[in-house]
């Protein structure tokens, strides 16, 4: 599994912990956002380096932070196939995988702090679609994914 991450200078702190994590779990990740405080990449140029990247394959999820994290998915979301969830806990990390498939956590460095953020990070990427579910919700889980592409195709094309 290959991860991106990034933040604006609102989420840097929390990038930074989440980034000492996944060194310390082996987990293969790129920085593309702030590098440091002296030169700062405002969250859109951030998602809309890294979304691209999640729908052509070359991440297969990404972590990305800022202020709230609605800023994020607002940009992250514009691209097919990339489903961006702002969340603001463990719970919603884990459903956010497991009922809506999202390849793209999105957090606010306002809201979690950065020990939240790296158990957050922990179960988004330890969560699989569909994980846990009842049947009946997995039936309609993968009801969920055929109407969503097929939206996605009506706006973007095949």
């Amino acid at each position: 599994m290959k991860i991106a991450i990034g933040s604006d200078k609102s989420g840097f702190s929390a990038k930074e912990a989440i980034k000492a994590y996944l060194t310390e779990a082996g987990i293969d990740f790129d920085d593309l956002g702030t590098q440091d405080l002296d030169h700062v990449v405002p969250y859109y140029a951030v998602a809309g380096k890294v979304a691209p990247l999640v729908q052509n394959g070359t991440y297969d999820k990404a972590v990305l932070i800022c202020g709230t994290g609605a800023g994020m998915c607002v940009v992250s979301n514009k691209f097919k196939g990339v489903y961006a969830v702002a969340c603001e806990g463990v719970y919603s990390a884990k459903m956010a995988r497991a009922i809506n498939n999202a390849n793209i956590l999105a957090m606010g460095g306002w809201i979690v702090g950065p020990e939240m953020a790296v158990e957050m990070v922990k179960t988004f990427l330890a969560t699989e679609w569909c994980q846990d579910l009842e049947d009946w919700r997995k039936e309609n889980m993968k009801k969920f994914a055929v109407q969503v592409s097929a939206i996605e195709d009506e706006i973007y094309g095949k």
